[in-house]
Order: structure tokens, then C-alpha cells, then sequence
């Protein structure tokens, strides 16, 4: 028997047989067909189609399941000719191969999936100039609106110049993990709770030294961190030592050279335990503490902040100050599409907890850490 590779002749149309539909070929099904088949006006079938909540629970459900059952697509690109909108937002990020921001990243994708949008995509490095080329990238691409995680501050000379333009332009804008001081934009961003909570729990356990690896003072958390780590040491009593304040960059290379200068430092003027204000940082300073041979808890506690999976592979599990970011993706999506005139420069703060681990313990004294860097340093020169 002759084979098709269809499975129907090659005159099969011109004699009028019925085709089967390759998955790939587009439905021709209208809109006026699923009004039909739905039983309400093709006035209503658009906005349940659309999104619009003028419908009621009926409609909506007869709408969805004959456009299902037709394999009814709308044509976007005449939707987006027709309203000026592309269905489509833009998600700026510092840093896609960090993962707290790679799960931000994924929750604000499937929010604004399941409202009918498509999420464009960009990381800024952590540097000012690449976020402005990115908003700009971005809004190029006419998308209804953006969520940012910004960079830099707008009182200073080399202020995010390319947000300024986004709210000029009057496309919706979100801020999500970060503000920008006098942008007035709406922002979801965490509480400094869980930092408070941390060093409660270090002083509680008999840790007087405790060090913090800072955020940069020109990202908003970096500053907000920071200053809730010297509120907290102010309210019991205790003032702020310089030398345990080491600024990084929120980069696993700086992480590790907050910890080589902690570690430099005279055996009586080291901290017992040490705060590193986010997860990559955290992980460059275990490398480091490992490869000096210091042991966690033993000769230093340690907290990071962001509860990367990460932190539970480690030997002993990393104690964390925990965020629920996807509840933070979640809310900058409803933020950016259900704006209202009294979300404008509203920002909502989502809590932010300690959760304690294998890598805090109680103080006591110990000069293992000495030991461990000083035969580390006889081992470097050895193998010179």
C-alpha cells in the first residue's frame, strides 16, 4: 500500500477529504467562533480573552473552555496594533547567576505568565552603567512595563539617569528588593528583622565581636543592613568597631576579602562570628575560611543572608537570615498591573526572619583560627 507522508493522497483537498491538523498549524478559529460556541457576545468572549474582570465567573469559565476546545490563539501583534500594548514587561536584575535573584527572576516570570504576559529578561552585572543601557534595551522593546532591581542612588551625580526616563515616558515601573532614595515609584523590598534577630542570637550566645560583611552603601539594602546591624549593637549597649565593618560588593570575591581582613587582624581584635549581607559574598568567605582551615562554628559563627540551597550542602548548614521571595515576585507583578493612584511611592516590606543552623554555636574562646592561617602561610611559602 502507497504511503503519505500526511496521510492522505496528494488530491485529497482537491476532493474535498478533510485533512487531519499537524499540531503546528495554526488554528483558524475566530473569536466571533468562540462567542458561539460559548453562547455570549463576542464583545464579552474579548474581554474574558483579554483579562478584563468586567465578566462574571460563567462567562469567563464557557469563554476558556471553547477557546481550549477550538484551539482558538489570538493574534497578538494585532491585539498589540489595536491597544498600543505589546503584552509583554521587562525584569532588570543585578545578577543572573546569583540565585536569590534567579528565583525572583522565576517568580516574577510565572505571575506575569499566568496573567497573559511574556517576561523580557536582562542583568545588570551589579553595575550602574550596564542597568542604564539595560532600561533602555528594555524600554526599545515597548514593553507595558518594567520591574527593577535597581542600582545606585538618585542624589548622586551618577544616579540611575535611565529610570528617571522610564517614569517620564509614564511606562509602569516596580522596584523590587531595592529602592532608589526620591524615585517615586512603588517597591516591594525586605524588612531588616532577620539581621536584628541575628545578632540577638550571637550576643545572646556570649559573642561581644561580631563582624559584619557588608552590601555596598550604594545599593539601598546595603545600607539599610548595615544600619540595622549597628541599631541593634546601639540599643544593647555596644557601639560599632570599624575594623569588623568590611564593605563588599555583593560579589563572592569581595566575600573572601572580607574574611583574609578579618583574619589579619590580631588574635584578641578577630571576631568570634561574622554577618555577610548576602549569599554570594557568604560563599566566597567559607571558601576562604576553608582553605584557611578555620572551623565553622568552632573558632567563628556564621550567618548569610538569603537562604540559597546552597547553604544547607554545607557542612555545617549555613545559618540564614531568610526572605520569601517568591511572595516579593509575586506582589511586584500585582504591583506593576494593578496599579491604583495610591500605590504611587508605596512601599511594601516583607518580613524577613533568622532561621539558625549548624555554623552558629556559643562563644568560647579559641586560637585554632590563629593557628590555622599562620601553618597556612608556612604551607604557602614551603610550596613557593
Amino acid at each position: 500500500m502507497e504511503s503519505f507522508p500526511h496521510g492522505v493522497p496528494p488530491r485529497a483537498k482537491e476532493l474535498g477529504v478533510a485533512q487531519p491538523q499537524s499540531h503546528t498549524t495554526r488554528s483558524h478559529s475566530t473569536l466571533r467562533d468562540v462567542a458561539a460556541a460559548a453562547g455570549v457576545s463576542v464583545a464579552t468572549a474579548s474581554r474574558v480573552l483579554s483579562g478584563s474582570p468586567a465578566t462574571s465567573a460563567a462567562s469567563r469559565e464557557a469563554v476558556t473552555a471553547a477557546a481550549a476546545q477550538l484551539d482558538f490563539r489570538p493574534n497578538v501583534q494585532a491585539r498589540a496594533l489595536r491597544s498600543s500594548r505589546t503584552g509583554s514587561i521587562g525584569l532588570l536584575i543585578p545578577d543572573i547567576r546569583n540565585p536569590h535573584f534567579a528565583d525572583l527572576a522565576h517568580a516574577v516570570e510565572r505571575h506575569a505568565r499566568e496573567r497573559g504576559l511574556v517576561t523580557l529578561i536582562s542583568a545588570a552585572d551589579e553595575r550602574l552603567e550596564t542597568q542604564e543601557a539595560a532600561v533602555r534595551l528594555l524600554m526599545s522593546h515597548n514593553v507595558d512595563g518594567l520591574i527593577v532591581v535597581p542600582q545606585g542612588q538618585r542624589d548622586t551625580a551618577k544616579g540611575p539617569k535611565a529610570l528617571e526616563a522610564v517614569e517620564q515616558a509614564g511606562i509602569p515601573l516596580v522596584l523590587v528588593d531595592r529602592v532608589v532614595s526620591e524615585l517615586d515609584v512603588p517597591a516591594v523590598v525586605p524588612d531588616t528583622r532577620g539581621i536584628t534577630q541575628a545578632v540577638e542570637e550571637l550576643l545572646a550566645l556570649g559573642h561581644e565581636r561580631i563582624a559584619l560583611i557588608a552590601g555596598p552603601t550604594s545599593s539601598s539594602t546595603g545600607r539599610e543592613r548595615r544600619h540595622a546591624y549597628e541599631s541593634i549593637l546601639g540599643d544593647t549597649g555596644r557601639s560599632t568597631v570599624a575594623e569588623l565593618v568590611y564593605e563588599g560588593d555583593f560579589q563572592p570575591g569581595s566575600g573572601r576579602r572580607g574574611i583574609e581582613h578579618l583574619l589579619s587582624l590580631p588574635g584578641a581584635r578577630r571576631p568570634s562570628a561574622v554577618i555577610i549581607a548576602d549569599g554570594p559574598m557568604a560563599m566566597g568567605a567559607m571558601a576562604a575560611l576553608n582553605e584557611r582551615r578555620v572551623r565553622v562554628p568552632e573558632d567563628i559563627s556564621v550567618v548569610a543572608h538569603d537562604d540559597l540551597e546552597a547553604f544547607r550542602l554545607c557542612n555545617p548548614q549555613l545559618s540564614a537570615i531568610v526572605q520569601d521571595v517568591e511572595a516579593m515576585g509575586a506582589e511586584a507583578v500585582s504591583l506593576l498591573l494593578d496599579r491604583t493612584p495610591s500605590s504611587k511611592g508605596s512601599i511594601v516590606r516583607h518580613p524577613t526572619h533568622f532561621e539558625k543552623r549548624g555554623s552558629v554555636a556559643p562563644y568560647r574562646p579559641s586560637s585554632m583560627s590563629v593557628q590555622s592561617t599562620s601553618r597556612t602561610r608556612r604551607e604557602a611559602m614551603t610550596n613557593e
